[in-house]
């Protein structure tokens, strides 16, 4: 049980600071839209890179050091690219922003949440090299592995789940367009950390 526990307590700890995945959730989860797909995608996506990162992936990482800089560039792109929709959504306004508004199809909500989740090249340090090392020094490694599972699991189901609470905060368009903002700052703060190095 020590390995389990520990598991989802670094899990919990690494996936907790709000990201780009993250605040796509959150947003999902205010707007009622696709929030099982997106959640399952993004826990899957976890519980894959964990799986991974236990069995010893993180090694490749390691001998393959072309692969953090490509991941690093694509990212940070990709992170840009986002924010400046959410800044243009924030600037502009509107009934686009209303909870009640027209829904965005299931294809682009899951391709949207990939991405977040498969260009961030945190999520590899985090799943594969961090988790993957620690899970060395675990009692059971398996179990360790189970525990940042579900851990991922648990936070992204309440996050997406949990945010129909804020729902009466973001009735008002004003709140959307705060919030768009947030997402923005967040996401060209991770840009140029990762363009920093």
């Amino acid at each position: 049980m020590t390995s389990l526990t520990s598991g989802f307590l670094l899990g919990v700890s690494l996936i907790l600071a709000i990201g780009a995945q993250n605040a796509f959730v959150l947003r999902q989860g205010l707007r009622g839209e696709h929030v099982m797909a997106v959640v399952l995608t993004c826990a899957l996506s976890d519980a894959v890179l964990i799986a991974a990162g236990v069995a010893g992936f993180g090694i490749l990482v390691q001998t393959v050091p072309w692969i953090v800089p490509v991941f690093r560039w694509g990212g940070a792109a990709f992170l840009l690219a986002y924010g400046a929709r959410a800044a243009w959504a924030a600037w502009r306004g509107g009934g686009a922003l209303r909870p009640e508004g027209q829904a965005g199809g299931l294809g682009r909500a899951v391709a949207t949440c990939l991405a977040l989740t498969w260009l961030n090249p945190h999520v590899y340090l985090d799943t594969l090299v961090l988790l993957g090392s620690i899970s060395t020094q675990a009692a059971s490694p398996v179990l360790f592995g189970a525990g940042a599972v579900t851990a991922s699991f648990v936070f992204f189901f309440a996050l997406g789940y949990g945010a129909a609470l804020l729902r009466p905060v973001f009735a008002r368009p004003a709140a959307w367009r705060v919030l768009d903002a947030v997402i923005a700052a967040v996401m060209w703060a991770i840009a140029a950390k990762l363009v920093s190095g």
